[in-house]
């Protein structure tokens, strides 16, 4: 069990190395790394001291003490939740990677540009961090080790770690002239929003060939089990692939069975049975005689069952069965309906790319049109201006009549406790889209956060909250908040609520989204982007929007620039 003094230690040390991030007084990071070290080296337990004996820890004193007993009483501190949300997003995941610490963090992060876990994976195999100042081989490996072992532990992985995987095996697969056919199964293929471990799935005629490419391919490390159709083996970036290969006349039912969910499969199989069939991996055939019924194709066996194909997001069954078998399955919105991006962020904020640089790749990304949301002045770390906001304006006048696309301008405001925002009415007023989050003060009562989050979208100048629960995922819990009241509010107000595209948010998550949709409420599917690639992960916003049964007509970028410019003056949604 940890001892309470390693975990307050921890926890202070995070608290001044984070002040150092934010550019915070040295004397405050200094008083917290003293307090740490106090804290390490008693030897009495924190956790049976009463209030006077915390406060005469050497280097402690009444204010760092009042954090620690918060921590001892919640297991959590609230200034800590808010200092971590003040942090970049990329920075952000960044800080969360085993054996980096927040230094080195920062200093790939600013000086590599690198800002999601991929990208760092990327840069430790192409031997790139070792030019860093401070950085060597050694440190590589180092690095390289932690992050092994963290996921050997049975830590699961973002979305976008597993998928990035995933791709590189399924690309180097395709090449094996053994293989006619591969593709990635189980949670991924689901697109949940973590995994534990990556399900790889091969069609093929000479099996043992096809698990010779696998082994011997430059993205696996090592082999820990092989078997005549099953393979099991760690990738160079740590994570944990199980393949499996079938015959290429039973693809469809192998691909059913290991997408899954669990539930999903079971279900199929009491339909099956009702039928007088039997389900499995190998195939939907007749009990009575054996003979096979359907087993090439997902879409011959759901057929077969009496429903059409299930998306992969929908199966964990949630009613997708129920809707299928009476031809109701929503027609779900996809990537391709996206026309822009409703959030994004550049380097004069907390971005890492310049306002030239995000409309180039917004461009590339063939939107119709994109926002600006830069932070606003509430952000204090962000030293936001009113005087650097209208200058932002200007120069997105100059850029657009060759930018290819329209360019909105916006900015993503701070929700106070009370409820309250940035800037005055008149000065809201000159933006043409404004994004509403809450980046502090996440330990507020369930009816206090309510109130907080219904002023904000009954503000006439906001169109979106964005990232609406708060959550890291891993990191922090959402806020809690009467999901019921808040989404009425939102849908009669006609405030959109953002599904935050980033890996450690996906924010709306999934049933939250559901749930909303059903009260009437509209969506944004956003970046929240920090640097140009981050454009790339409306993938996963859109994959919780599928599984939160999301339609395209009830997000609000899939709509023409008309449309949205109305719903943006609060003159209608329809």
């Amino acid at each position: 069990m940890t001892r309470s003094n390693d975990m307050v230690a921890e926890a202070l040390r995070e608290f001044a190395e984070l002040l150092s991030i934010a550019g915070e007084d040295q004397f405050r990071v200094r008083a917290y790394e003293k307090a740490a070290r106090a804290v390490a080296e008693d030897p009495v337990a924190v956790d049976g001291l009463d209030e006077k004996a915390l406060d005469d820890i050497p280097g402690v004193g009444s204010h760092i003490a009042a954090k620690i007993r918060e921590l001892l009483s919640t297991g959590r501190i609230g200034d800590l939740d808010d200092l971590r949300a003040r942090v970049p997003a990329g920075l952000r995941v960044l800080l969360d990677v085993p054996g980096l610490g927040p230094r080195r963090a920062r200093q790939v992060y600013e000086e590599l540009g690198i800002a999601s876990l991929p990208e760092l994976l990327d840069a430790l195999h192409a031997e790139r961090l070792r030019t860093l100042r401070g950085w060597g081989p050694a440190s590589e490996e180092n690095l390289r080790v932690a992050i092994g072992q963290a996921q050997q532990a049975g830590a699961r992985m973002q979305i976008d770690v597993a998928l990035d995987v995933a791709e590189g095996l399924v690309e180097g697969m395709r090449r094996c002239p053994a293989v006619d056919l591969v593709t990635y199964a189980g949670s991924l293929r689901r697109m949940c929003e973590t995994i534990g471990d990556i399900d790889l799935l091969v069609a093929s005629t000479r099996p043992a060939d096809a698990m010779d490419a696998f082994a011997t391919s430059p993205l696996v490390a090592n082999v820990s089990a092989r078997g005549s159709t099953k393979c099991t083996a760690t990738t160079t970036k740590g994570v944990h692939v199980d393949l499996r290969v079938v015959a290429p006349q039973v693809w469809g039912a192998a691909l059913l069975y290991f997408t899954g969910s669990k539930a999903h499969n079971i279900h199929l199989r009491r339909i099956a049975q009702h039928l007088g069939l039997k389900l499995s991996e190998y195939g939907l055939e007749r009990i009575d005689t054996s003979s096979s019924v359907a087993a090439a194709t997902e879409e011959e066996i759901y057929g077969h069952l009496g429903m059409p194909w299930i998306p992969p997001t929908l199966r964990e069954d949630r009613g997708e069965i129920q809707a299928a078998l009476h031809d109701d399955l929503p027609r779900l919105v996809e990537t391709k309906d996206i026309r822009g991006d409703l959030h994004v962020h550049t380097d004069l904020t907390d971005g890492l790319a310049s306002l030239e640089d995000m409309v180039d790749a917004a461009r590339r990304h063939r939107y119709r049109y994109v926002a600006i949301t830069d932070h606003a002045p509430l952000l204090h770390m962000e030293r936001m201006t009113d005087e650097k906001a209208l200058a932002q304006r200007r120069v997105l006048r100059t850029l657009q009549p060759k930018a290819g696309l329209t360019l909105l301008h916006g900015s993503e405001l701070n929700i106070q406790p009370d409820g309250s925002l940035d800037w005055d009415d008149e000065f809201l007023a000159g933006f043409d889209v404004l994004v509403a989050s809450i980046h502090s003060h996440f330990t507020m009562s369930r009816d206090e956060m309510s109130k907080r989050l219904i002023r904000a979208i009954e503000h006439p100048a906001v169109n979106i909250i964005g990232h609406p629960t708060a959550r890291s995922i891993g990191h922090r819990p959402p806020i809690e908040f009467d999901a019921e009241a808040v989404f009425e509010v939102a849908a009669r107000a006609g405030t959109a609520l953002e599904i935050n595209s980033f890996p450690d948010r996906l924010d709306l998550n999934d049933e939250l989204a559901r749930l909303a949709q059903d009260h009437g409420v509209v969506f944004a599917i956003s970046t929240d982007a920090h640097s140009t690639r981050h454009l790339d992960n409306i993938r996963y916003g859109v994959a919780t929007a599928q599984r939160g049964w999301i339609r395209p007509e009830n997000v609000i970028n899939t709509w023409p620039l008309g449309k949205l410019r109305t719903f943006f003056a609060k003159g209608g949604r329809r």
